[in-house]
């Protein structure tokens, strides 16, 4: 199972990028635990360009924008 988190203040753009890799994941057939990080000091400790931001298993994927479900297939995979 890969661990997903979603950087960001719980904006629309955030909400709708955790919805898209849960949609990814699904279409996939990969399990996924996904987190949701709001707390901006958890947050900074990442080196990121943007918000929302994507990191898979500790890895950072994606910043500042919200990629389509097809999109966020090759992030998850």
């Amino acid at each position: 199972m890969k661990r997903v988190l979603i950087l960001g203040p719980e904006c629309t753009r955030c909400r709708k990028l955790a919805e898209n890799t849960s949609a990814a994941a699904e279409s996939l057939g990969i399990g996924i635990e996904l987190q949701a990080i709001t707390d901006i000091v958890e947050i900074l400790k990442f080196d990121i360009s943007g918000l929302p931001a994507l990191v898979v298993d500790g890895q950072v994927k994606l910043a500042g924008s919200v990629p389509s479900v097809e999109e966020l297939k090759q992030f998850i995979r």
